[in-house]
């Protein structure tokens, strides 16, 4: 009986630490659209998303605007790398670039803001 009680309670121990802890995948996929025009935009964005600690791969689709990403969750999260994005001067889906790293952009690479 008393092992019974032990057992349980070893279990439910285990069931809430568990549960506690965030599972993190050390090759997410991610995705999100970044704006831009060219080849040098292509370059810009992918180094500087290769940048942030954890990323492992970027892809940047200039036909579409969407930044094709292998992730360590471990190490960094979206937003983290939507700012880096943003702060070599492109839009992201949810950080803007601030107008002083808009405006560092060479002229083609300038993309209608919105």
């Amino acid at each position: 009986m008393m092992k019974n009680i032990i057992v349980v309670l070893v279990m439910t121990f285990f069931g809430f630490t568990l549960q506690a802890q965030e599972v993190r995948n050390k090759n997410a996929k991610v995705e999100f659209h970044v704006s831009g025009n060219c080849e040098m935009c292509k370059k810009r964005v992918e180094k500087a998303a290769l940048g942030v600690s954890g990323v492992k791969s970027a892809d940047w689709h200039m036909d579409c605007g969407t930044l094709y990403l292998i992730v360590n969750e471990q190490k960094t999260d979206v937003p983290t790398i939507q700012k880096a994005v943003a702060k070599a001067g492109h839009d992201t889906d949810d950080f803007k670039a601030l107008k002083e790293d808009y405006d560092k952009l060479h002229t083609c690479c300038q993309y209608e803001r919105k």
